[in-house]
């Protein structure tokens, strides 16, 4: 497997990572399992001193996993656009945007049922919010949460959404919540882990075929992954230029929207 680049310059590099592939290791990877990281390294080795490695406790050991250029990252099966800096000084600036919020992304989502149109305000337009503080699950290690349950500590998370389109696959059984489905564009001003699952999940739409979050539902849509696609970023190059990048739709996507949304 190689590198998808949609962008690149001397200072940042900005790639199309597929779902089903983790952005790095953790204490848990096993040696044959293949990351972003380490097609990374293979694409430019000098990579491998810029950013900062992760120190994680595992068994009593402290383990250093590389994370070469890396400013942020993707949940394993969350396709699109990842941003990836070439060097120390573009690491740290990217860094600062991030910490900052002024690094816009978009995603796009299938979730499940159909999502009220938010109500318009002069500060939202269309846009909807979902301003809920993010903590760790009471019930699994892997999860987080949002609202009554969540347990300390907590974090700020917002996140902004329009709906796209509401769609209903065929059913014999007449229009029910198992067959009710709409097509969202998600905005997260915040950073939090899993965030857009997680606030997504808060307002009842879990996100479709979401592995942690999707609760009673099955999967759906043919989505055998998380229905989550990174569609946007928006940073600052070191010339002081907006730069925005796109991913494409993947072939998932695209296979829904033509069979419910053509």
């Amino acid at each position: 497997m190689k590198l998808k680049i949609l962008f690149e310059d001397k200072n940042v590099l900005v790639i199309d990572k597929p779902a089903g592939i983790s952005v790095h290791a953790d204490a848990r990877t096993k040696d044959k399992d293949v990351t972003i990281a380490d097609l990374i390294l293979d694409y430019d080795k000098s990579l491998e001193k810029v950013g900062e490695p992760m120190i994680v406790e595992y068994e009593g050991k402290q383990i250093k996993i590389k994370r070469p250029g890396i400013v942020h990252r993707l949940d394993k099966e969350t396709s699109g656009v990842l941003l990836i800096a070439k060097n120390q000084k573009t690491f740290l600036l990217l860094k600062d945007q991030f910490q900052n919020h002024t690094i816009k992304k978009v995603y796009k989502a299938f979730v499940y049922g159909h999502v009220s149109d938010p109500k318009a305000s002069l500060l939202t337009g269309k846009k909807g919010v979902i301003n809920a503080p993010i903590g760790r699950s009471p019930n699994d290690i892997r999860m987080w949460t949002a609202g009554r349950g969540a347990r300390p500590p907590f974090r700020d998370a917002i996140t902004e959404y329009v709906v796209l389109n509401r769609f209903s696959t065929n059913s014999t059984e007449g229009l029910n919540q198992d067959n009710k489905f709409s097509y969202v564009e998600a905005y997260p001003k915040t950073g939090r882990t899993h965030q857009i699952r997680v606030h997504m999940r808060y307002i009842n739409h879990p996100i479709v075929s979401d592995p942690l979050y999707r609760g009673a539902n099955d999967l759906a849509l043919g989505m055998k992954r998380l229905a989550l696609h990174s569609n946007s970023i928006t940073f600052r190059l070191q010339n002081g230029e907006l730069k925005t990048v796109e991913s494409p739709l993947p072939a998932d996507f695209k296979k829904v929207i033509k069979t419910y949304l053509a």
